[in-house]
């Protein structure tokens, strides 16, 4: 049986780095992508990191950290553009590309490596093709898996490149401390500490039937499987988008139902325009709201028949709103997501009148800010305010 070649490509600082080859006036200072009293740090660069700010740290806190960095605000569009760019360049070395985010893939190599050379010398090429045309850098991580590839593009960033062949794969693997597992968050890694755990050898050498035990069927065999180095996942190529959404912290919090409407409506703008940029529709919808003392509540309502209109959806999204009964209370955040994603129109759609007036309507709006910009066309009750950044995190 041959062993996969699988790479799993991860670009440096990637807002930042974006924000960095615009200007290069910004080369060697610390940059960080986030603005806003009350918004989280969407990306910083390495002179940034050196201070300790990091991604989803409060912009206030980094202000206070390093009050002379460049705070640029999120600029979305440029991103989702650099980022197009970036896996037309990996899918010119093999159809199998597997986009886990704007700013990382994996890639299956196997079958290019009799014409290209081997895993190690495609990656190589990779990342100077991905620096000669875009100006930006990308480290990368080599491996018979997704698993320990996308740990090796961990351990060699930023500007890497990390090979683990796999009679290396317990020797890399086992030292490292548990949260390095997949599926080990803060929670997890509290019982496995009260276990007595701390690194991955420990995971691998503890009986399965403990680990289950400890953390359920599911997790326990998983964790299992993972601290022995097997994962057997293959590269999903052009593998759909699972979900999307869209939140917007509030400078200051929002009582007024009218207020929190319009940013409901401004989210659902955004966020469906993504939904029809990529040929997709939504069969879920739910909603996020978080009060001032941080605690959230969450609604959801699933369709019979999958939607990608911003009219329709705000329908749904106003109605979830109003069914929380909150009076005026104040809120922090509100934020919507889509899940349940299919491509293309459904084949049961059959649009009246007034939906397919909609659609077309739509459909106009979506070629006219392709062309002239986001901002041009808005709904009337959005044209009041300009545009707001969205948190966005970029690892």
């Amino acid at each position: 049986m041959t062993l996969a070649s699988i790479l799993h490509v991860d670009m440096d600082a990637f807002f930042a780095s974006v924000a960095e080859r615009d200007n290069p006036e910004l080369k060697g200072k610390a940059v960080v992508i986030g603005t806003g009293v009350r918004a989280v740090v969407s990306a910083a660069n390495y002179e940034a990191r050196r201070f300790g700010i990091h991604s989803a740290m409060p912009v206030s806190k980094a202000r206070r950290l390093a009050p002379h960095a460049i705070f640029l605000p999120v600029d979305m569009p440029r991103y989702q553009e650099v980022s197009s760019h970036v896996m037309e360049i990996f899918e010119s070395f093999t159809p199998w590309v597997e986009p886990i985010s704007l700013d990382e893939a994996f890639l299956d190599v196997t079958g290019a490596e009799r014409l290209l050379g081997s895993a190690r010398e495609i990656a190589v090429a990779i990342r100077a093709k991905v620096e000669a045309q875009e100006a930006i850098t990308c480290s990368i991580g080599i491996a018979p898996s997704k698993f320990i590839a996308k740990l090796a593009s961990q351990h060699c960033k930023p500007n890497g490149m990390l090979e683990i062949t796999s009679d290396r794969i317990l020797t890399f693997l086992h030292p490292l401390p548990i949260q390095a597992m997949w599926g080990v968050g803060v929670k997890t890694a509290e019982t496995l500490h009260r276990l007595g755990l701390r690194t991955i050898a420990d995971i691998a050498y503890l009986p399965r039937a403990t680990l289950i035990r400890a953390l359920g069927q599911a997790s326990g065999a998983s964790l299992h499987e993972l601290a022995w180095g097997r994962d057997y996942r293959d590269v999903a190529p052009h593998d759909a988008a699972k979900s999307m959404s869209a939140a917007e912290t509030f400078a200051q919090d929002l009582d007024d139902p009218t207020e929190i409407l319009t940013e409901f409506l401004r989210l659902t703008e955004r966020a469906s325009a993504r939904l029809r940029d990529k040929d997709l529709f939504a069969k879920t919808i739910s909603i996020k709201v978080r009060f001032a003392d941080f605690s959230t509540i969450n609604r959801s309502k699933t369709l019979a028949l999958p939607l990608d209109g911003s009219h329709e959806i705000y329908e749904i999204v106003k109605g979830l709103y109003e069914g929380l009964h909150i009076e005026r209370a104040r809120l922090r955040l509100v934020g919507i997501s889509f899940e349940n994603l299919s491509s293309g129109a459904p084949e049961q759609m059959v649009l009246g009148a007034r939906q397919s007036g909609w659609r077309q309507a739509e459909s106009a709006i979506d070629r006219a800010r392709a062309r002239f910009g986001a901002g041009s066309v808005r709904p009337a009750r959005l044209m009041r305010d300009g545009q707001r950044d969205e948190d966005h995190v970029d690892e």
